[in-house]
């Protein structure tokens, strides 16, 4: 196989899709379409979205300082697609998407009902990078969809049929190859 070397970029594909809910005073909430984000660390649990500082939720999150990471599924996709496009500025994307508001644990922005898993954050750095400023923050809480629990209470997510984008297109969660570990373990006799 041989290989051709590109000028730099980023190619760390796939990521979530997910839609970021916010927030602020005496503005209609909003939702952001965001595939750069990521855990960061898991004691304390914390993680990121970067977004351009032109968008109109950038604001929103930056004079707030919190944000809800809804994870999207299959079912979702257009309304993650429509969410990234359309600007928050003219269209009550909510509204337009049909989605439903539920109240957060933790915080004054909404959760996204439709969504398996709201991730409630709070902005705790904001740091200015070039094209996007990264938001990082603490996680406070967690909710997540009863139907996703199996009869032992263990959190089944990847039976959700999560999005994930990668270069410009969206796809759903393929085939189980592994868990973690399964290289090292012993075979059974």
């Amino acid at each position: 196989m041989s290989k051709e070397c590109w000028k730099p970029g980023n190619m760390l594909y796939p990521l979530p899709a997910v839609m970021v809910s916010c927030s602020e005073a005496g503005k209609r909430d909003n939702i952001i379409t965001v595939a750069w984000t990521g855990t960061v660390c898991t004691n304390p649990p914390m993680v990121y979205i970067s977004v351009r500082p032109n968008r109109h939720s950038y604001d929103m999150i930056k004079n707030s300082g919190e944000f809800v990471i809804n994870l999207t599924t299959k079912d979702l996709v257009r309304t993650v697609d429509y969410c990234g496009v359309w600007s928050g500025r003219d269209v009550d994307k909510f509204e337009e998407m049909h989605l439903t508001k539920e109240k957060a644990t933790h915080l004054s922005v909404p959760l996204i009902k439709e969504c398996p898993v709201n991730i409630e954050c709070k902005v705790t750095e904001i740091k200015e990078l070039g094209s996007h400023h990264m938001f990082l923050a603490d996680v406070v809480g967690v909710n997540i969809e009863r139907d996703l629990l199996d009869e032992k209470g263990k959190f089944c997510l990847n039976e959700a049929d999560l999005v994930m984008y990668s270069h410009g297109e969206y796809f759903s969660l393929g085939e189980l190859l592994g868990t973690f570990g399964y290289s090292v373990q012993k075979k059974k006799k």
